[in-house]
């Protein structure tokens, strides 16, 4: 039996895990209308009074059982370290709760996978965040792709050439049971997850991976890929986070009657063979920096991304209708990166396995 809800009640969150994205969550569920932050959970007491008090949070405490046991709580956004994302969605779905998981949905598919059955029997949504999808610029993207005005695609290739400091990587990032890997799970994950959600999910990829300035890490620093997709066109990945000063990420789409640059969610080139007069108005625009850039620092982003997918998640449980980003669409970028990680490992070009 699926969960639903009313559309005149309001969708009670808990949060569990306190790290840097779990403010994000929390500032975006603020302004959002028909839901509200109601507890959180963490092990560390004192840190979750803090935030609790920080955030006007009702509860706090240091059991994600006591925590679900609420039934002022109905959905869990679950921000814990990448590698710890399944044991915590698991306790909240089995108390009958929907979840949401910052990305990735897990640092597996196999993971991924425990996590969307356990959902499906049930009946409770999965999500996970990539706010990306919801900027103005992607999403003139994808309908310009989707309309074919790119005719049949040549290129489809996704750069996230960042920067993050040695004192970054302190602790468990940078770890592979934490993170699941580098730059391509935890930085570059959201380029990817736009690149197939624009051009689909390639067939082939071949990857190569290094630590080419942070060498003390067990995952990469540096990444670098070609793809074939499907329908014949190629593409290429590449990933870093040990240059400086760090880039925008930029997407580029290449097709046969036109192509596009999207820096972050700022479309920087909008050039068609046949251009109708809406196309000078897309160019014109400037004001795409809503969800800010974590070319530099991880904690320039905005959270206003987290926003609309929160306030889409909560229309989508009241309105009973299917989430702009569900678990199985976001296991999409998992699949994609694992098969980046298994050709790395085997210096061989691997079929991508869904």
């Amino acid at each position: 039996m699926t969960v639903t809800h009313s559309t005149s009640s309001s969708i009670g969150f808990g949060l569990v895990g306190l790290g840097m994205v779990a403010d994000f969550h929390a500032q975006a569920l603020a302004p959002v209308s028909g839901g509200r932050l109601v507890g959180v959970a963490t092990r560390d007491a004192a840190k979750g009074r803090a935030f609790a008090e920080k955030h006007g949070v009702a509860f706090a405490g240091t059991s994600i059982d006591e925590l679900v046991a609420r039934p002022d709580i109905d959905a869990v956004c679950i921000t814990t370290s990448s590698g710890v994302h399944l044991e915590p969605a698991l306790v909240a779905i089995r108390a009958g709760k929907h979840v949401i998981i910052e990305k990735p949905l897990d640092i597996t598919t196999e993971r991924a996978d425990e996590i969307l059955r356990a959902a499906e029997a049930k009946g409770v949504r999965v999500a996970s965040i990539f706010q990306g999808r919801f900027g103005e610029g992607a999403r003139t993207v994808k309908a310009a792709v989707a309309a074919g005005r790119l005719g049949r695609m040549v290129l489809a290739s996704a750069y996230v050439k960042w920067h993050r400091t040695a004192q970054y990587y302190t602790g468990t990032r940078g770890t592979l049971a934490a993170d699941g890997g580098g730059v391509l799970m935890a930085q570059g994950i959201h380029a990817i997850d736009l690149l197939q959600w624009f051009a689909g999910l390639p067939v082939e990829v071949f990857c190569r991976m290094t630590r080419r300035v942070y060498t003390g890490i067990e995952a990469e620093d540096t990444a670098s890929a070609t793809l074939t997709f499907a329908d014949g066109a190629l593409g290429a990945i590449e990933a870093s986070t040990a240059l400086w000063p760090g880039w925008q990420r930029r997407i580029e789409l290449c097709g046969e009657h036109g192509s596009i640059a999207l820096e972050d969610d700022r479309i920087t080139r909008w050039d068609f063979r046949t251009a109708p007069p809406g196309d000078d108005a897309i160019r014109a625009a400037k004001d795409t920096a809503a969800l800010g850039s974590g070319a530099s620092a991880p904690n320039a982003i905005s959270f206003v991304g987290h926003q609309r997918q929160l306030q889409d998640f909560i229309d989508a449980l009241r309105e009973n209708r299917p989430l702009a980003i569900d678990g199985r669409e976001a296991r999409k970028a998992v699949a994609l990166i694992r098969a980046l990680y298994d050709s790395a490992a085997r210096g061989l070009p691997v079929k991508l396995s869904t």
